[in-house]
């Protein structure tokens, strides 16, 4: 029996590791995608140490880009002829970011790497998605949402084009982008049986290391805030049961938190108008 295929963005650290080890380890085939080979190569080490699995692919992909998406899809479609799983799990926020980084193909990194890349990696592998018998496709968004709860999706200036760059404004943004694009892909792809559903992760510890540019004082704060934060690895097991539990076989268009249970975004996600404002936006950038 050929085996299930897991696709797993930005997996070389973090939640994104812990759960390729933890699907791998249930037998799956992973694919992680890792924009460093160096790091990569580190990870998929480990991953394959730990879930005693050899069956882990390291592809380089870089989500700011999408000339590296479509290299990445079509390495996967040279390879494999379905696909089970797919994780939007890479994502970029520096707390230290403090102007709008622009990428060499002319999008605004966050806005490019956190919603329209994993819109269009889906669009490039639906073709094998659909060729499995029970195909999921994930979505990550926050809930620090909770703590913005008048923030909307810029439909004019989402890349900070004229309006001043905020790090914080950007980044969740883009993960309320990501729970209205989730709800309205799990309506379009219903007839085809992909179920589709996003995920809100809580305060995660963090590699303090990974941010360089953060002050001394950010730094304390991150390290207080860590004392109450979940592991990566408790974290990647919401990631674990909704990407391979059969009981859930066909929830779709559902928000989980880390403890599997569904729970509600804010109103304006939720509402089809501005739903369909965001997918209008969304589909200029693809």
């Amino acid at each position: 029996m050929t085996k299930k295929l897991c696709i797993i963005t930005g997996a070389n650290s973090g939640i994104g590791k812990q759960a390729a080890i933890q699907i791998a380890a249930q037998g799956y085939q992973v694919i992680i995608g890792c924009r460093n080979k160096e790091r990569g190569e580190v990870a998929l080490n480990e991953i394959k140490e730990i879930s005693k699995s050899g069956n882990v692919e390291l592809i380089l992909l870089d989500m700011s880009l999408k000339s590296s998406i479509l290299s990445f899809s079509n390495t996967i479609k040279e390879k494999y002829d379905k696909a089970d799983v797919l994780i939007h799990n890479a994502a970029v926020f520096d707390i230290a970011q403090k102007s709008s980084i622009v990428t060499s193909e002319g999008y605004e990194t966050i806005w490019m790497t956190n919603h329209i890349s994993p819109v269009y990696l889906t669009d490039l592998l639906l073709d094998l998605l659909r060729k499995s018998d029970d195909p999921r496709i994930l979505t990550v968004s926050s809930k620090g949402l909770l703590a913005m709860p008048m923030l909307k999706v810029d439909l004019v200036d989402p890349e900070f084009k004229t309006g001043k760059f905020a790090v914080n404004k950007a980044y969740y943004q883009s993960k309320l982008a990501q729970v209205m694009y989730t709800y309205w892909l799990a309506r379009e792809l219903k007839a085809d049986g992909i179920s589709v559903n996003a995920i809100r992760v809580p305060a995660v510890q963090v590699d303090i290391s990974r941010h360089p540019g953060i002050s001394p004082f950010m730094k304390w704060v991150y390290q207080q805030k860590s004392k109450k934060s979940i592991t990566p690895s408790r974290m990647a097991e919401t990631y674990t049961f909704l990407a391979t539990n059969p009981g859930i076989k066909g929830v779709s268009g559902k928000y989980f938190d880390e403890n599997n249970q569904e729970v509600k975004s804010n109103k304006y996600t939720s509402n089809w108008d501005n739903i369909n404002d965001v997918i209008k936006l969304t589909k200029k950038y693809l």
